[in-house]
């Protein structure tokens, strides 16, 4: 495999749950914490959705208590960041051999796009089977839920992984709203799953070239476990 020095972030192209009235979208931190990771080691970010075209953003994301974690609101202020939000290519488009890494961000609306792409599930087998890395943060495992491997087994099955747990559900008020609990479907799929001793603290586990975090918080250290692994 050649190295690109480019990692491939996926992300939502839903605005609202389906059963209430909440809009959603990408949780913005999610996507910076790691672009800025990424881009200071040197490499080359490409930003995909489900559906190609604008990305919702997650409205509490832009609360200002959240925008001034680790620089987001930087990134918020930043006329061309914030356009390549507005015209992203879709994940059909996106080919293994272009990328190192791929990236899967949270925000609740991935709940509801990210498990029904057929697109994204064949990619990340492929980025998984090709000895890429694999990544996702906080809600952005939903990704993997229906990922089946060349030799027909689960990607997630025996292996050690996080994500957002059903406490910070039920914390962030949106247990009634959601369609499922990740961390219980994680489970039933077979995978080892974990969590940080406090809600919402950083928690990152590292399974060989699948890494996973639990939460917003950990989306830096997912990044820089990335970065590490393709050092």
């Amino acid at each position: 495999m050649s190295r690109t020095n480019r990692i491939l972030v996926i992300v939502t192209s839903t605005g609202e749950y389906e059963k209430v009235g909440y809009r959603t979208g990408l949780w913005l931190g999610e996507l910076t914490h790691f672009y800025d990771v990424a881009e200071q080691a040197g490499y080359d970010v490409t930003i995909a959705s489900i559906q190609g075209g604008p990305v919702p953003l997650d409205p509490e994301s832009l609360a200002h208590t959240v925008l001034g974690d680790l620089g987001t609101d930087q990134r918020y202020t930043d006329r061309r960041f914030m356009d390549r939000l507005k015209d992203t290519m879709a994940v059909a488009q996106a080919g293994v051999d272009d990328y190192d890494a791929i990236y899967l961000t949270g925000g609740h609306g991935v709940m509801f796009d990210f498990h029904q792409s057929r697109a994204l599930e064949t990619l990340i087998a492929r980025f998984h089977d090709t000895g890429r890395i694999v990544s996702a943060v906080c809600h952005g495992p939903c990704g993997l839920l229906d990922v089946t491997l060349s030799n027909g087994e689960p990607l997630v099955k025996g292996r050690n992984v996080t994500g957002f747990s059903w406490r910070e559900e039920e914390l962030a008020q949106r247990a009634d709203a959601v369609p499922y609990s990740l961390e219980d479907r994680l489970r039933e799929l077979g995978a080892t799953y974990s969590t940080a001793d406090q809600p919402f603290d950083v928690h990152v586990v590292e399974d060989g070239r699948l890494i996973t975090g639990q939460n917003p918080g950990s989306a830096k250290a997912v990044a820089e476990a990335v970065v590490r692994h393709l050092a």
